[in-house]
């Protein structure tokens, strides 16, 4: 059978690369074809020899309501080009992942067109603009979640759904990165052998940009300390964005600020502790081991408006699993160096408040299943069609 992707972000690149593994096991005539990155990429040409990708998602992603509307000619004409393809390549199956912003309008359209829409990780309807469900009902043949408060959620909201774990612990589990030592790491990418913090400010540009300042003034504070002064930051530098897009604190920094792209887990990994822009990598470091702070900013222009319509309690993955705070969250104007550099303090010198943090990861791993999701997702998939 033939499916078609559609992911839009460096997560959904990871998460899609996994489930292609899973059709390509679980249906041996499988043929893809997609919107998504190198990841995804990979796995299609491991399997059927050539490149199956349409457009990279580094080429579209926009983040923010003022970037939405300053990209909107962009966008639409991503949409129109998506349609015309799928249109004339057929697929038995459209597979969208994540990315509500473009997959809703796909959906919409691919259902009227009579295609069967399979939707991959579920918009975080139960955060915000839960008006959408109605879409959910109306446009997805059916909705495969991956976070287990979501069942009670859906259920409540009368959505057939699919659950089978999530995926990323088979994306953790599985990287040769989380296997390998510090020693092998610092050799391999050329830093010298030391203790760090890491820096992790999101995939999209606004996201980096927002978070320049706030992480630019903590690092400066926490080295300016005597006790700390031979601690480094290392920025875990997205595979989207270029180094430029990290200037402002790598300037002048040099000597203690070092950026290696492509690479969140090892980095994630062998840090004391981390500074996450709030988003998946949340969530990776939780069920990696490592203590986190997270942090979220925008423009004043987003905030605004997020405020009047997210509802749920945290902005982190793991927070909202627990239903309780695993660790800190800094948002918009308390996103600040001084207050993150107290975080980090508490993480690297309160013994107890840092293995109560670890305690609480143990949970979330527990709470998110075993291994094997993504192979389970596909395999259900399959028998759906059949």
């Amino acid at each position: 059978m033939k499916y078609y992707l559609i992911a839009g972000e460096a997560s959904g690149d990871l998460h899609g690369s996994n489930l292609l593994k899973g059709l390509y096991k679980e249906d041996p005539s499988c043929k893809a074809r997609f919107w998504g990155g190198p990841l995804m990429d990979a796995a299609a040409k491991e399997a059927e020899g050539v490149s199956c990708l349409v457009r990279d998602y580094k080429e579209g992603a926009v983040m923010g309501f003022s970037s939405i509307l300053k990209n909107a000619p962009k966008l639409l004409g991503n949409l129109r080009s998506c349609k015309e393809d799928i249109l004339a390549w057929k697929p038995d199956a459209i597979i969208l992942i994540d990315y509500p912003g473009f997959n809703f309008r796909i959906a919409e359209w691919a259902h009227k067109k009579g295609f069967k829409v399979f939707y991959y990780i579920a918009p975080k309807v139960w955060a915000s603009r839960e008006g959408r469900i109605k879409k959910l009902k109306k446009y997805v043949d059916r909705l495969f979640i991956v976070f287990p408060f979501e069942k009670e959620y859906f259920s409540k909201k009368g959505v057939d759904f699919i659950y089978e774990g999530n995926p990323i612990i088979d994306a953790i589990d599985d990287s040769p990165l989380i296997s390998e030592s510090s020693e092998s790491f610092m050799e391999r990418t050329g830093i010298e052998d030391c203790r760090y913090i890491a820096l992790l400010a999101g995939s999209r540009r606004g996201e980096v940009s927002s978070m320049m300042p706030p992480l630019a003034d903590f690092v400066d504070r926490m080295h300016a300390l005597p006790e700390y002064s031979d601690y480094k930051f290392i920025i875990a530098g997205a595979p989207s964005r270029s180094k430029e897009d990290y200037s402002t604190l790598l300037s002048g920094r040099e000597d203690f600020v070092k950026i290696v792209f492509s690479e969140t887990y090892a980095v994630v990994k062998h840090a004391s502790a981390a500074v996450i822009n709030s988003g998946t990598a949340s969530l990776e470091a939780a069920i990696i081991g490592t203590p986190q702070v997270v942090c979220y900013s925008s423009s004043t222009l987003s905030f605004l408006i997020a405020r009047q319509i997210i509802r749920s309690t945290y902005i982190s993955l793991g927070n909202l699993i627990l239903q309780r705070q695993a660790f800190k969250e800094f948002i918009q104007y308390y996103a600040t160096g001084e207050n993150i550099l107290v975080e980090i303090r508490r993480i690297l010198e309160d013994s107890s408040y840092r293995e109560a943090m670890l305690s609480d990861y143990a949970e979330i791993r527990s709470a998110l299943g075993g291994k094997g999701a993504s192979e389970r997702v596909a395999s259900a998939m399959v028998k759906e069609l059949q």
